[in-house]
């Protein structure tokens, strides 16, 4: 059952009681013309009366104000009514004139405003009286439907799989599609099945709203539908959205919908507590699996993933979300794996084989990801040490550990202690070149590219060699260091390739 609509124009004109005839050709009017909801019915003579008047009401008249065969004053009269938004003009017969004017007729066909008659027996209160009676009937009818609503989604949350069971309630009700999406945006339950058309947009405002972190509603309009989404959860703990197909909603539609999210959030803000206390046990699991000693997870788990297996660190500023994501992976398509949260972030554990999830979720949710290489959980906590250097040296998405450290060990030196330290090791080197105009610091870097040999270095750099030699000897006395050893000028190497 639906909430009842408020009365229209058809609606007025049906009453058989008031005996109103339409004048106008239907066929010609707007489509949906006598379908608009009326806000209310007025009657006036003023040959100006848009001072007065709100949108989306029947103006009734007499037509004592409009001079006979007057077709161009009539125009005018109809012109300001339909600028005004008036949605149908009443004509009192008999009153001042028998039957509606031809000119009034031709000028409300040509402006397409919808023109009747009321017949002379029938007064202009009793239109009002009936219009406004049918407002009442009309709210009662909404209110009576908001609780007959409520009811049944109260008896709908206390049912196996409550919050689905109301949610599908909630469609039927409103006889629409209702959907709800989880923290990860992706669509967890909907009523009735498949939406086709529209899934995308809605999909994507979804996603939009999620990422913002603020709770807050929307309206998605486009060629394939409306949808109004509203989100689960607080600010910054934003647990999910519930999407309707539907974007006109009144005030007791909207007190059924805030039900149904505070019911919602209730729900999930109890299963909320039940994973907080996993994930505590999980943290706990995780200091023992940095043991490399997988027996006490297993015995409390009964199963972990096969190994080989690879461990992945993800930052943490949507952790929820990716837990959530995780859990929904392993019920809907059997994916194995142990996640546990601890100060450097949220540790992911995947069989090799599923490694390629990482990439997914790390795109839907727009995090970074550092993954370790393939290994055994004997070596558990050597893995997890390379997802986290993975992470740190990742920019976005996913980096592999091996990826990370394709450049050797001196990329290791990338830390902002290790480039303060090389900076200030070589600050007076700079200082000197800065002030002379000289390049000692380029001169030691073309050095040692060239292994310390002189005669090539010089080559390269176009100087002479004895140039060559005052200018290192030069740089090692600014540095207090003797090049002519190889762990100094080893030092020096990286120290050039940290600044």
């Amino acid at each position: 059952m639906e909430p009842a609509a408020a009365p229209t124009l058809r609606t007025l004109l049906g009453r058989r009681d008031l005996g109103l005839h339409l004048v106008s050709d239907e066929s010609e009017l707007v489509d949906g013309a006598l379908e608009q909801p009326v806000r209310w019915v007025h009657n006036s003579d003023l040959v100006d009366p848009t001072p007065f008047l709100a949108e989306d009401l029947v103006l009734l008249t007499t037509g004592m104000q409009l001079a006979e065969e007057d077709a161009e004053g009539a125009a005018a009269y109809v012109a300001r009514l339909v600028h005004r938004g008036v949605l149908a003009l009443g004509f009192g017969s008999g009153v001042h004139r028998v039957g509606v004017p031809d000119e009034l007729i031709a000028a409300c066909a040509h402006a397409g405003l919808a023109l009747f008659e009321v017949p002379y027996d029938i007064p202009f209160l009793a239109i009002a009286r009936a219009h406004a009676e049918a407002i009442a009937a009309a709210a009662y009818a909404r209110r009576t439907w908001a609780l007959e609503a409520q009811r049944a989604l109260a008896i709908a949350a206390l049912r196996p799989h409550g919050l689905e069971s109301t949610l599908s309630e909630l469609s039927r009700r409103l006889g629409c599609w209702v959907g709800m999406y989880d923290a990860t945006g992706a669509l967890s339950h909907e009523h009735p099945a498949a939406l086709g058309t529209g899934a995308d947009a809605v999909a994507a405002g979804v996603a939009e709203l999620l990422a913002r972190g603020g709770a807050a509603s929307r309206t998605i309009e486009d060629p394939d539908g409306a949808f109004t989404l509203f989100t689960l959860g607080r600010t910054g703990q934003l647990r999910g959205v519930i999407a309707i197909e539907a974007a006109a909603l009144d005030a007791e539609t909207r007190a059924v919908i805030t039900s149904v999210i505070a019911m919602a959030g209730l729900a999930l803000e109890q299963n909320e507590q039940m994973s907080r206390a996993r994930r505590r046990m999980h943290t706990q699991l995780l200091a023992s699996l940095q043991e490399d000693d997988p027996t006490l997870a297993r015995r409390v788990l009964g199963s972990l993933p096969a190994a080989p297996i690879v461990l992945a660190v993800a930052e943490t500023p949507r952790a929820g979300a990716l837990i959530d994501w995780w859990e929904r992976r392993r019920t809907d398509a059997g994916v194995a794996s142990f996640v546990a949260e601890d100060p450097d972030g949220v540790t992911i554990c995947l069989s090799a084989a599923d490694a390629a999830e990482f990439d997914e979720v790390a795109g839907r949710l727009s995090i970074r990801i550092g993954i370790s290489g393939a290994g055994e959980y004997s070596g558990f906590s050597q893995a997890h040490a390379q997802a986290l250097t993975a992470l740190r040296r990742g920019r976005s998405g996913v980096t592999r550990y091996a990826d990370a450290t394709s450049g050797g060990v001196l990329d290791t030196l990338g830390g902002e202690e290790t480039r303060l330290l090389a900076r200030t090791r070589l600050a007076p080197l700079r200082r000197h070149d800065q002030e002379t105009g000289g390049e000692l610091e380029l001169t030691l870097r073309v050095w040692l590219e060239h292994d310390a040999h002189s005669e090539r270095t010089a080559a390269a750099l176009g100087i002479h060699r004895h140039t060559l030699r005052t200018r290192i000897a030069q740089a090692a006395g600014l540095l207090g260091s003797d090049l002519s050893s190889f762990p100094a000028r080893a030092e020096l190497w990286a120290v050039l390739r940290a600044a």
